[in-house]
């Protein structure tokens, strides 16, 4: 059983904003005069425009059954089952154009597509560059290569690539909510406004709660272009405190607006912004700012309203951030009550270090040439720290990629699965995390056991959750035995990472490392507390 590849038959070569919407955007397919129902097809282009999915797959598959050979309604049908998130399917009807044309630079394209969206990127880059060596303004390839380099965090390329995209397929309402996407992240917040508005203006008018995600969206981006700089830093340059950790996850004391009284916050890399409880904001008078219908996420009825906030000061030791965005949401856990969740959008000013073994938590701030070894030794002054030696053998550097919706993702390896999964690090989890679909594989099956878990999730709480014991999770060439993991429905996850996560990596994993990000260079560094976690051997690997 494959998850989440793809049927090899012949190797083809096979933000500040947390993206709330999975695009229903369309492409607006030139069809060539091929033989078929011309009725049906028209139908299929209409639905496509429409966003009626259902219809315009029946519609292709319709003209197919009367010409099996009608490789543009093939293009089509795949096109379609794409916007559907129906990977596998999405993937074999281009790889039957394939078979049948080698040369189809857009059937090239929508294998990329696929292959991307399973979080297959190095065979997906293969598809896209062969497409536009075929045909230089395909603009689904053009498109895909941009996204490549947004999740691999090279936000410059990837906004270019997605201006020329979008100026090839002007109509194209994934194109557009994308570049609203990656010029958010790059804090071109105007710009990023005017994308979702145009994106509104084209899209099918199909889910008017996602709408209303966009509209709130748009309002929260135009009051923050309005702020001026975010994320200002001040106060020294470094810090080190100290943190808590009940249940495997750092907590954290800061102030926030200048308060004298310290709050509680988990410092969370599975958080794109940070986020304050609605008890602890209605407290500190910090008001909502904007509004915008419903997200999913795990617990409780499965959706929660988003409200923005903004905070004048965050201050996390001797460090001080002006201008900070945030959420406003209930909090469900009253057995570690905390005032909210610390960001990746704070700390990605930053060189950060998470010291399981010493409790300790660093923050230097990024410089150009700053790099992870200025956190080998705790830095005493607001003078960048003399660079230390090598990196020792025991410690792995380990690439990593942001999804759309601002989660940190790194490709882990489970006993049982020979290929790499994506998961989501996730200081902010006590626990790991498998997907249910992933649990439903006959390879992980016998790693079930009787216990059952009660989790806290944004959108409440979830009873009754099963649990796994996996013999061993890989991350880079540490491998830890024995993790028990929580089995999630991850669908809420995945309708706006981009790309597939298998599950999470969480506190019961992390706890038995030095863990230091480098955002800018989008690596995390593992040094092992002791020598139970083992660096896995060629073989293993």
């Amino acid at each position: 059983m494959q998850y989440p590849g793809f049927n090899m038959l012949t190797h083809l070569a096979v933000g500040i904003v947390a993206a709330f919407v999975f695009s229903l955007g369309l492409h607006t397919l030139v069809l060539a005069a091929t033989p078929g129902d011309s009725k049906a097809r028209t139908r299929a282009e209409k639905a496509l425009r429409d966003g009626d999915f259902d219809l315009a797959e029946k519609s292709f598959r319709e003209i197919l059954s009367k010409n099996i050979h009608d490789q543009e309604a093939r293009l089509g049908l795949s096109f379609t089952l794409l916007k559907q998130r129906r990977l596998q399917d999405a993937y074999d009807q281009a790889a039957r154009v394939i078979l049948a044309n080698p040369l189809s630079a857009r059937g090239h394209a929508l294998l990329g597509q696929a292959i991307l969206a399973s979080g297959n990127f190095r065979d997906s880059v293969e598809e896209f560059r062969t497409a536009l060596s075929l045909a230089e303004d395909e603009s689904l390839a053009v498109a895909g290569l941009a996204m490549v380099d947004f999740y691999e965090n090279r936000l410059d390329p990837c906004i270019r690539g997605l201006r020329r995209a979008v100026s090839i397929s002007p109509d194209e309402p994934d194109f557009i909510f994308n570049l609203g996407q990656a010029t958010a992240r790059s804090e071109l917040y105007r710009e990023a406004a005017d994308a979702y508005e145009r994106f509104l203006m084209i899209a099918p008018k199909t889910d008017a709660d996602r709408r209303s995600r966009i509209r709130g969206l748009i309002d929260f981006l135009r009051y923050l272009g309005k702020q001026g700089s975010l994320y200002v830093p001040s106060g020294r340059g470094n810090t080190v405190v100290s943190f808590e950790s009940f249940d495997n996850r750092p907590i954290l004391t800061v102030k926030v607006n200048g308060q004298k009284d310290p709050l509680r916050f988990v410092l969370d890399t599975g958080s794109g912004m940070s986020v304050v409880s609605d008890e602890t904001a209605k407290r500190l008078g910090i008001r909502p700012v904007a509004r915008g219908g419903m997200a999913r996420a795990v617990g409780g009825g499965g959706k929660f309203e988003i409200v923005y906030g903004f905070l004048d000061l965050l201050e996390i030791g001797d460090v001080k951030v002006e201008n900070v965005p945030v959420y406003i949401r209930r909090f469900f856990d009253d057995k570690t009550p905390v005032d909210g969740y610390l960001g990746l959008s704070i700390i990605s000013k930053f060189l950060t270090a998470v010291d399981y073994g010493e409790r300790t938590f660093t923050l230097v701030r990024q410089r150009q040439s700053g790099n992870l070894d200025l956190l080998q030794t705790p830095p005493a002054t607001d003078q960048a720290p003399v660079l230390n030696p090598p990196i020792p053998v025991k410690v792995v550097e380990i690439p990593l990629r942001t999804t759309s919706s601002g989660f940190l993702s790194g490709e882990v390896y489970l006993e049982g699965i020979d290929k790499p999964l994506n998961f989501i690090i996730d200081t902010g989890a006590s626990i790991s995390v498998v997907s249910e679909k992933l649990a439903a594989l006959e390879e992980l099956s016998s790693y079930l056991t009787p216990t059952r878990m009660r989790v806290f999730g944004a959108a409440g709480i979830a009873e009754d959750v099963k649990t796994m014991l996996l013999p061993s999770v890989m991350l880079g060439t540490f491998s830890r035995p024995q993790i028990n993991v929580a089995v999630l429905d991850l669908e809420s996850v995945n309708e706006t990472a981009g790309f597939i996560q298998d599950g999470i990596l969480g506190g019961n994993f992390l706890r038995h490392f030095r863990v230091s990000f480098d955002f800018r260079r989008g690596v995390i560094r593992l040094e092992p507390l002791n020598q139970t976690a083992r660096s896995a051997t060629p073989e293993e690997r």
